[in-house]
């Protein structure tokens, strides 16, 4: 049985943030997981500039205040959408990402989930900055969302649809395992997309055939014989043309509402991302489970 016992949920307090602590309470509600909320005060971010003309002037340790301004926030934050659920509200000092991937690694989590980037007065969440590292380097799956300062609230988040992306590679077997567990769970239409890069689209012809035509047939074949194989049942969708930009058009035609891909696997964690991971991200209509 597919189960998510524990969430990370780091908090930066932005508008985003609030629009994926929607998502965090609708996973967490139903998987009656544990939620753990996050906040990290960045030390750098609390140290006060030198006065110019000051010598020896040393700048000054603010973090304290710091920390004591993200418990009184953390204890109230999100108060109403997490009412009802297991919930651990958390404050660390230190660098972002390392904090929340140690976090992860110390409680065993299932997922984390956080926003692609957000504002907040202490810390600015870029995709290519924390949240990147944590994409990187976290060992369990990760869900990032985009425009999330306009998630649906709480009470209107659905599953009706979920989109596998796979690049045919061998993560891409995990990625198919979490997404079909994922859409049984919710009763949901799985669809699995696999684009052939705009690359490898040349206007050549193979046995009097387009190569496009050729690789999109390879890769249809390949792509059944998987999930025959797994045994999970799908509607596969096979295109030619820049993947990033392929499966969030399609996402959206389809109005997709949960989007998996894969990350590659990497000695000590390192280099998980996958090349067009960044572009899936970036572009999605919907959030994203990076597995």
């Amino acid at each position: 049985m597919f189960q998510l016992q524990r969430l990370l949920f780091p908090v930066d307090f932005s508008d985003s943030c609030a629009g994926a602590a929607a998502y965090a309470a609708a996973y967490a509600g139903r998987f009656q997981a544990e939620l753990t909320l996050l906040h990290v005060v960045d030390f750098g971010t609390f140290v006060s500039p030198v006065t110019p003309g000051l010598w020896g002037a040393q700048p000054v340790d603010l973090s304290q205040e710091g920390i004591k301004w993200a418990r009184e926030t953390m204890s109230t934050y999100k108060t109403e959408d997490f009412a009802h659920l297991d919930v651990n509200r958390k404050v660390a000092l230190g660098d972002p990402a390392h904090e929340i991937i140690a976090a992860a690694k110390q409680s065993g989590t299932d997922l984390i989930m956080m926003p692609s980037h957000g504002l907040s007065a202490f810390r600015r969440y870029v995709l290519g900055s924390v949240t990147a590292k944590v994409l990187h380097d976290a060992d369990c799956p990760v869900w990032t969302g985009v425009h999330l300062e306009n998630a649906p609230s709480l009470d209107a988040i659905r599953f009706r649809k979920v989109l596998c992306a796979v690049d045919l590679g061998p993560q891409s077997e995990r990625a198919l395992r979490w997404a079909a567990a994922f859409s049984g769970e919710h009763s949901a239409e799985l669809i699995v997309v696999h684009a052939v890069p705009a690359a490898e689209v040349r206007p050549y012809k193979y046995f009097d055939q387009p190569l496009v035509t050729v690789l999109i047939n390879q890769g249809r074949k390949e792509l059944q014989e998987l999930l025959e194989a797994l045994g999970i049942t799908a509607r596969v969708l096979i295109a030619g043309g820049e993947p990033g930009k392929v499966v969030s058009e399609i996402a959206q035609v389809e109005k997709v509402d949960q989007m998996v891909i894969a990350r590659g696997a990497a000695a000590n964690g390192f280099g998980r991302l996958r090349t067009h991971a960044y572009a899936l991200i970036r572009s999605a209509p919907c959030p994203v489970v990076s597995v």
